[in-house]
């Protein structure tokens, strides 16, 4: 069998990983996010379970070797567990890693099938463990089916890494309790820059929070080692010697890490985003329905590995500016 001719960029970056968004739905609308009234896709235009299957295997043939679905929330599309399933079968042929990202809403009722299935990790977004603070910042009083399905995870046998918004003025004071109670619960622990995509209610200058400042505040509290652990994704992380545990900071705005790029991202009806922070796209879903499915897709990523830009160039530096991008993350998956 010929080896997979690898999906390298004009910059000479190897792509080896692929973050696949199963559905732009989700089941809470935190504000820095999306609207209340957010408008999804017709159910019509999303990919089906086989495409989408179809669609993964023609990354791995290309040298993709880790896979993390994404949403929206990935775990309120009724037919996730039968694509993890299916996926994990890649698992030591080909594929190094199959993950997730979730809101956690749902991990209760799917933990025990998740890791079944062959994922060993998987992200979870929390940034607050304040009921009513959460309850305000995700339109939805979910925080106690979170825990427990934090706790189900855990206690399924999966590597829990929490991903945490930093917001000035709504969760910044709680951070190091934050950081504390993961690190006490075993659980590692990223910290993001907010993002400028799509339109919400909130100017988000209101509330944008650098991680230089954050990092800084935390340095008054704990002592901050540079670890040189990677998990394959844009996050550099830290250990914390007060707690034992281990810190990441993905810092979009305040240090650009796109040199070191290794991923593209796939939206739910198959438009393939070369950059989270860009423009330039390719349809994955012309190719996949074509009479060539397996030729045009190849070709197709091809077409993404020329265009893939060198940087995103995020900013949010004034009140009021608009986006950066009209689409909204749960549109090109989180």
């Amino acid at each position: 069998m010929s080896e997979p001719v690898p999906l390298i960029d004009q910059f000479q970056r190897r792509i080896s990983y692929l973050r696949l968004s199963v559905t732009d739905r989700c089941d809470l609308r935190c504000g820095y996010c999306m609207p209340e009234r957010q408008e999804f896709l017709p159910r019509k235009d999303v990919l089906s379970l086989e495409e989408l299957h179809r669609l993964a295997l023609g990354f791995i043939a290309r040298g993709v070797t880790k896979l993390r679905l994404t949403g929206g929330e990935p775990l309120v599309r009724r037919d996730m567990i039968e694509l993890v399933q299916a996926l994990g079968r890649k698992l030591g042929d080909g594929l190094e890693e199959l993950t997730l990202t979730t809101n956690g809403t749902r991990l209760a009722e799917f933990a025990d099938s998740i890791a079944a299935a062959g994922v060993k990790r998987i992200n979870v977004s929390l940034d607050t463990l304040d009921r009513a603070g959460f309850a305000r910042l995700a339109r939805r009083d979910s925080l106690p089916q979170v825990l427990e399905g934090i706790a189900a995870a855990r206690a399924a046998g999966l590597r829990v890494k929490l991903n945490t918004v930093a917001l000035k003025g709504i969760n910044e004071a709680e951070l190091p309790e934050l950081i504390a109670w993961a690190h006490g619960q075993g659980m590692d622990l990223t910290l993001i820059e907010v993002m400028p995509l799509g339109e919400v209610e909130a100017d988000r200058f209101d509330h944008y929070l650098p991680l230089t400042a954050v990092r800084a505040a935390l340095e008054a509290r704990f002592t901050l080692a540079d670890s040189p652990h990677r998990t394959g994704g844009p996050a550099r992380y830290v250990e914390v010697a007060e707690t034992g545990g281990r810190l990441g900071f993905i810092t979009p705005l305040t240090n650009n890490f796109c040199d070191g790029c290794n991923r593209v991202r796939v939206t739910a009806t198959g438009q393939l985003f070369a950059c989270l922070g860009g423009t330039e796209q390719v349809d994955l879903r012309a190719a996949l329905r074509s009479d060539d499915p397996d030729a045009a897709l190849s070709a197709a990523l091809d077409t993404a590995m020329r265009i893939k830009p060198l940087r995103h160039a995020f900013a949010i530096d004034r009140p009021g500016a608009a986006p950066a991008l009209a689409r909204h993350m749960s549109m090109t998956g989180g």
